[in-house]
């Protein structure tokens, strides 16, 4: 197996065990609040997505792509960027009603970015 199908593989598993663990923390903050505040549970994402970039930029080098050469790349990051936002807006949001919109808007924007990754296209789910 060469480098960059490990650190695909890495990054595919954090990708799901991020989403997971955010939907996780959301259903917690909302049933069971005091879990959030074990370490772990605060750490654990953190450490996960430092493993996601990680394998995100070893694949980069590795493959010498250039973000600004490719389209899908760069709507793939700005659309982590937005999901990223309505994250903390869904979990440290002042109202139910505001977390409840921002969780459901992340994880179509989370859906978005693996339909981009998925197709390479800026278009995502509606790439032909």
């Amino acid at each position: 197996m060469n480098a960059f199908v490990l650190a695909k593989m890495v990054h595919v598993t954090c990708v799901a065990v991020s989403i997971a663990g955010f939907v996780a923390r959301f259903s917690a903050a909302r049933f069971w609040p005091e879990i959030l505040r074990y370490r772990a549970v605060r750490v654990l994402p953190h450490v996960n997505d430092t493993l996601l970039l990680a394998a995100a930029i070893v694949m980069l080098i590795i493959a010498r792509w250039n973000v600004l050469d490719m389209p899908w790349l760069l709507a793939k990051i700005v659309g982590l960027l937005v999901y990223i936002v309505l994250g903390v807006f869904a979990l440290r949001g002042r109202s139910a009603r505001v977390r409840a919109s921002a969780f459901v808007c992340a994880l179509l924007t989370f859906a978005y970015v693996v339909s981009v990754a998925l197709s390479k296209s800026v278009a995502g789910p509606f790439a032909g």
